[in-house]
């Protein structure tokens, strides 16, 4: 784990990519705040391209809880049955469902709480929410930010909720509402696990990463 770098490396890194990437945007699609819970719900252990080509077809028919509790647990199967853990993931669609239509009137709670307390909501799926629909600068922390937190050493920690709290406590503020966005993709497209292209990232000289690719 590297060590933490200091206040103006880190405002040095995000100016570079919010000018490389001013907006940028989670690829997980979705028209409204409901789908996008589902959306990131379904994501746990599967990737964002099998998600989205399972939830085109389903969102174009189940868009609200209410007309995914019609389609009911066989039909949310019959659409993500290419999605990894499919048939627990589709109960807890219908789960999330029926407490959306019966505590909230259908409508997505903006609150972490009531949303974490939503069958197959954690907190990334809850801060993903918050962040994308709200636009509240909450802090998303997968696989790959926790990989370029700790490798970078930009947000270093030995879990998680340590790696999130150390964008809250360090990232400048008017870069908090994108951050988890830049560090996903830097994760996912530049500094993967297997090998980093390290020759073109645009933060090379200035992150820590000790074994990076010539």
């Amino acid at each position: 784990m590297a060590r933490q770098l200091d206040y103006l490396t880190i405002r040095e890194i995000f100016g570079r990519f919010h000018t490389a990437n001013p907006e940028p945007e989670g690829e997980l699609n979705h028209v409204n705040a409901y789908t996008l819970v589902v959306a990131v719900a379904l994501s746990a252990q599967a990737t964002d391209v099998g998600v989205n080509k399972a939830t085109a077809p389903l969102f174009a028919i189940a868009d609200t809880p209410q007309k995914m509790l019609a389609l009911g647990e066989e039909g949310v199967i019959a659409h993500i049955k290419t999605i990894g853990l499919y048939r627990n993931k589709a109960r807890n669609v219908i789960k999330l469902s029926q407490i959306l239509v019966e505590q909230y009137g259908g409508e997505v709670p903006s609150s972490r709480a009531a949303l974490q307390a939503l069958p197959g909501v954690g907190r990334k799926t809850a801060n993903v929410v918050l962040n994308m629909w709200w636009r509240l600068p909450a802090q998303a922390v997968d696989t790959h930010i926790f990989r370029v937190g700790n490798r970078t050493g930009i947000c270093p920690g030995r879990d998680v909720v340590a790696v999130e709290r150390a964008i809250e406590d360090h990232v400048p503020a008017e870069y908090q509402l994108h951050a988890h966005h830049w560090l996903i993709l830097h994760g996912r497209y530049i500094c993967r696990a297997r090998k980093p292209a390290c020759p073109t990232c645009l933060i090379r000289d200035l992150c820590q990463f000790e074994d990076k690719t010539l």
